[in-house]
């Protein structure tokens, strides 16, 4: 990238608004800023000016901010023009600026510059593209903590950690005479297994962050006339499917997306399961499984009146061993059961009436703890599928180093780990990696 190039490009959304922004950065935009603005602009300083054509005609007045570098978002000269919101002036303004030398910016290209001119490591560019598509507060908290550099500094500091420990480690294999060895043996394992439990930590907080950035996908199985899609018209808080008297109304897959405490969880209700020879049903039924097969967690609906039968657990027994299960009791406003939580057969059971809402909070609160986000939300750090793989392989490493008794090979898996580690925030990243990150952001960001 040339960093003399200048680009533009609209910082908000396309359409009619109150209020536009037009956005350049580049190196050296005082001859931009004096043909837009017909003047210089003081640094860092709100000033109303008309926006000028060529010809000195009037495009639109507004709001101008200049931020010199380095102290901008990208680190190089930055020129906000804040005008009408309309789709021709804001036009009009951004082709003024190509016109005075800049270029049609490339998705992300003002976050990449930013990384590349040191304002933001790559865990932090990420997460602005996070907290502009945050679903839920819990999101875009999550995403603000990345931002801030919370996520980089914990991943920073177990980094230094590690190359800390490798440089005590190789001290000792360059000079041995001076090293007690069974001292620095159990040194060594326990401070491994420090780091080991540190990096696991921030895997934890980082998973729950990706959870929320991606959503969990829930399925609601069960037989017929259970109630199911009364569950999910409940947890919608609207009417989405279909709901009668009549077994196997359902005969097909309707999903919802809705947010659980924070967590964004798209619910997808299904047909029946039972024996049938309808063609149709029987459809249903297949999708049923498809859709169960390809989601993490599985709300097993059933009649308490009747109890959980052996159809049910063979339902269960169909699942894949990683799903997350929960088992709802529903009905309960005609089995005169009260709502509440408990533990039968290793397996959460929440009873509820779907038709009256009772226990519905608590069925809320249990299937969040089922997927394991209550107890890091709080904490969570924003992350991605790639951050995740390298906590994963982070994580291996150490395990490796923990196993072998030879000095050279723990120091390797440590110098393995540490670039796993790397990678989140950007260290040796591959330029194709870093085209394919920036890539899937907004124009203007």
């Amino acid at each position: 990238m040339n960093k003399a190039d200048a680009i533009a490009a609209l910082a908000t959304a396309p359409g009619r608004a109150a209020i536009g922004i037009v956005r350049v950065s580049g190196t050296d935009l005082e001859q931009l800023v004096c043909g837009i603005a017909g003047r210089a602009l003081p640094p860092r300083q709100a000033t109303f000016t008309d926006f000028l054509g060529g010809d000195g005609t009037i495009l639109d007045s507004g709001i101008a901010l200049y931020f010199p570098a380095p102290h901008s978002y990208t680190g190089e000269d930055v020129l906000e023009l804040q005008g009408h919101g309309g789709p021709a002036v804001l036009g009009m303004v951004l082709q003024r600026c190509v016109a005075l030398g800049a270029r049609l910016a490339h998705p992300g290209e003002f976050s990449q510059r930013a990384y590349l001119n040191g304002k933001l490591d790559l865990a932090q560019a990420e997460s602005v593209a996070d907290l502009i598509e945050a679903s839920t507060e819990a999101a875009a908290f999550a995403a603000l903590r990345s931002l801030k550099g919370e996520f980089s500094a914990a991943v920073q500091q177990v980094g230094s950690d590690i190359t800390d420990l490798r440089i005590f480690l190789e001290a000792g294999i360059d000079f041995p005479e001076d090293t007690n060895h069974e001292n620095d043996d159990a040194t060594l394992r326990t401070r491994v297994k420090q780091l080991r439990a540190e990096v696991v930590r921030i895997a934890k907080l980082a998973a729950a962050g990706s959870r929320l950035r991606n959503g969990v996908h829930a399925v609601i199985l069960g037989q017929p006339n259970v109630g199911k899609s009364t569950l999910l018209n409940c947890l919608a808080r609207e009417d989405i499917a279909i709901v009668t008297p009549i077994p196997g109304t359902t005969r097909d897959t309707v999903g919802v997306d809705i947010a659980v405490r924070g967590v964004p969880i798209h619910l997808t209700d299904t047909a029946g399961l039972r024996k049938t020879d309808d063609l149709v049903e029987l459809e249903g039924i297949s999708r049923t499984w498809r859709t169960a097969e390809a989601s993490q967690v599985a709300l097993l609906v059933f009649d308490a009146r009747v109890g959980r039968t052996q159809a049910d657990d063979e339902i269960l027994a169909r699942l894949p061993s990683s799903t997350w299960k929960l088992a709802v009791a529903n009905k309960i406003d005609m089995a005169e059961r009260p709502p509440g939580v408990l533990i039968r057969d290793g397996l959460v059971e929440v009873a509820v009436s779907a038709k009256s809402g009772a226990g519905i909070d608590l069925l809320c609160q249990s299937l969040v703890d089922v997927i394991g986000g209550i107890a890091t939300q709080e904490g969570a750090f924003m992350a991605r599928e790639r951050h995740l793989e390298a906590l994963r392989s982070a994580t291996i490493h150490l395990e490796a180093g923990l196993l072998t008794n030879q000095a050279e090979v723990l120091a390797e898996e440590l110098r393995l780990a540490r670039v796993a580690l790397g990678a989140i925030i950007g260290d040796l990243v591959p330029d194709d990696l870093l085209g394919q990150i920036f890539s899937r952001f907004c124009i203007g960001k």
